[in-house]
Formats: structure tokens, sequence, C-alpha cells
């Protein structure tokens, strides 16, 4: 196992008040959530945390607040603000049947719900500039809420932010259960594949994601490149891959329609080819621009073509799981990641800031 994680089950928490940090950035339209399954993922950590009577303040952010929409810098008194997290308040209160008596007070320096007497939400911790700047001043405000701090919110763990790293610096510090599990199914990818392995990347995030996939020629058999990544760096893509000295993948990057908004129908059917040679895949990124139907068809034909197949299937990213859902295929899948960058980062072989902080010394 490449990291040494002490899960949440080796510490009494029984009547403690723990931290747990949550993936709450779901997909909102209107204010609904259109994707619960970030949230879906962290909810066993919770029923185990409830079931030992712990007190828990559930963490998160949602979106990338501007800098003018922080705390310190504008004053609102309501939750009504286009990244507030209420609807994953009201969320978490529909399971526990107190939807119609959430209350929004103060919890020391924070804001946020009341959800009953064992459980409240505090609001987006983006609103404030020092989480992202893993302040430890601030670390040590999350850190006075709480006895034992809980981290189940792989798809930040490649950020170090206050209440991913900083925190862990003033408090007894466990992986929760949904953590524990991406460590060890990424890892396996990572350390032991079942061979002919391939990734498939698409999606946009450009500046981040160019130099992981070139890191995944040394582990993968064939990486795929499609969506707007491929589009605007398919020379450099090419180039770096000339590059690589020795071992390394095959490396197919896909065409792209007229428009620019969605891969072909012919280079979605030979991803879905080579996938076919494949014991395990791992997908993460649509290959156009999914939120409208007429841009869906290269993701569509990868989808249904890959969910046919025997291998080994991983997929993972937030627009990948959505649209999965949306056309009742996610469930095709052996292990849906709940982490898009975090997913990549593992895989690439980068040390994740938010496990190694979790790391037993």
């Amino acid at each position: 196992m490449i990291y040494d994680l002490r899960s949440v089950k080796d510490i009494n928490v029984k009547e403690k008040t723990v931290f747990l940090r949550a993936d709450l950035d779901v997909p909102l339209l209107n204010g609904r959530i259109t994707d619960d399954t970030r949230l879906n993922a962290w909810f066993p950590t919770l029923e185990f945390l409830l079931k030992n009577q712990a007190f828990v303040y559930i963490a998160g952010h949602l979106g990338r607040p501007k800098k003018q929409f922080s705390i310190s810098n504008f004053q609102f008194s309501n939750a009504e603000h286009k990244f507030s997290l209420k609807p994953i308040a009201e969320w978490v209160g529909k399971r526990f049947k107190t939807y119609s008596n959430l209350r929004f007070k103060k919890f020391n320096s924070f804001d946020g719900w009341e959800i009953n007497k064992n459980i409240s939400i505090l609001q987006n911790l983006r609103y404030f500039e020092e989480e992202e700047e893993n302040d430890p001043e601030f670390s040590k405000k999350l850190a006075n809420l709480a006895q034992i701090y809980v981290n189940d919110a792989f798809a930040s763990s490649h950020r170090a932010h206050a209440s991913i790293v900083g925190i862990t610096k003033y408090l007894p510090s466990f992986a929760g259960l949904r953590l524990k599990k991406e460590v060890e199914e990424l890892s396996n990818v990572l350390e032991n594949p079942k061979r002919p392995l391939t990734i498939i990347i698409g999606g946009a995030k450009i500046e981040t994601k160019l130099p992981l996939v070139e890191k995944m020629h040394s582990l993968a058999d064939y990486v795929l490149v499609g969506g707007e990544i491929a589009e605007n760096d398919k020379v450099l893509l090419k180039v770096a891959h000339e590059k690589i000295q020795g071992q390394k993948s095959a490396l197919l990057v896909a065409d792209s329609t007229q428009d620019l908004k969605d891969i072909t129908p012919k280079s979605a059917e030979n991803f879905v080819q080579i996938s076919k040679s494949s014991n395990t895949i791992v997908w993460n990124g649509p290959m156009g621009q999914v939120e409208k139907e007429e841009y869906q068809t290269g993701t569509k034909i990868l989808a249904e073509g890959i969910s046919k197949l025997n291998a080994y299937k991983i997929v993972g990213g937030g627009d990948t799981l959505a649209y999965l859902k949306k056309i009742d295929l996610l469930s095709e899948f052996d292990f849906v990641s709940t982490g898009g960058g975090a997913m990549l980062e593992f895989l690439s072989g980068d040390r994740l800031p938010g496990l190694v902080a979790l790391e037993q010394k």
C-alpha cells in the first residue's frame, strides 16, 4: 500500500466531537443538487460516527467563490449566497427527517446549520481566503471545534488547504471509510494492475491535466485522450510522448467534430475498440460538453461501449459521473471514484498532501 493511513475505526469516537471533512462539491442547477454521488460516498462514515454517539461537524466547500465574496471582504447575514452549502444541509436534513427544522447559527467563528443535536454543517469554507492559503491560525480555529479529525474527502485531498492539511497538526487525524477505499482501489491500479491497462482522459482543466497525462505513459499500456484537452494540446501530447525513453504506453488522441465541442463518432469507436483488449480501464473526463445534448454523441458512444466490456472498470470526475448517472450507466462500472483531479494525480504517482498528512508517523 502506497499510504499507511489510520482508519476512523482505529480510534474510539464514542461521544467525541469529530470534524468530518467531506466532499460537498456537487453539481447544482437552480439551487438543486443534480448528482449526489459524492454525498452518498461519505455517508457511511457519518453513520459510523453517529452509531458511536459522536457529535459531528461536517465541513467542505462548493465551487470556487471569488475573493470579493469571501467573508473577510463581503459580509452577508443569510444562507442564500450562490456558493452557499444550504442545499447540502437540506440534503442531509432530509436523510435525518429534520429538513423543516434546519437552523442557521454560529459555531464559534463559523456560520452553519444545525441538522440535529449530533450533526452540524459548516458554511462553505472557501468563503475564507485562509482556507486555500492553509493559514495556521485558521487551521487552529477549525481544530478548536472538535477533538478528532476525519478526512473522507478524497476529491479534495490533492489540495494543501487548511481543512485538509493544516488542521491535522492540531488534532488526532484519521481517514474516513470512503477515503480508505479510494486509496485501496487506486493503489491496486498503480501497483499491480491487471494488464493491459487503458487510461482514458477527457474533459477540460488543460493546465492541470497535461503534465499528468505525460506521467501516465509509464503506468498504462494505452493512453486515450479526448475532449477539450485533446483539441488544445494535440501537438504537445504527441511531442511529449515521443520524448519518452524506454517503456511507454501507446497514445491515441481523438479527433474533434467541426464545432470542436465533441469528439468524432469514429474516434469514440476507436477508443472502445482499443479498450476491448484491456483487463483494466480507468476513465476520467467526458469527451464533449455533455451538459448539452447535442455535444454528447462521442461520450455516449464511449460510455455504452465500455459499459459492455468485461474488464475491471473505474470511473472518476464529477462531470463524467453525473453524465453516466443521467444515462443510467454508472452502475456498470466496478468502482466509482469521487476524485477528478485527485484521482489523476494519485495515478500519476504524485503524493497527495491530504493523504500524506494522515500517514502514521
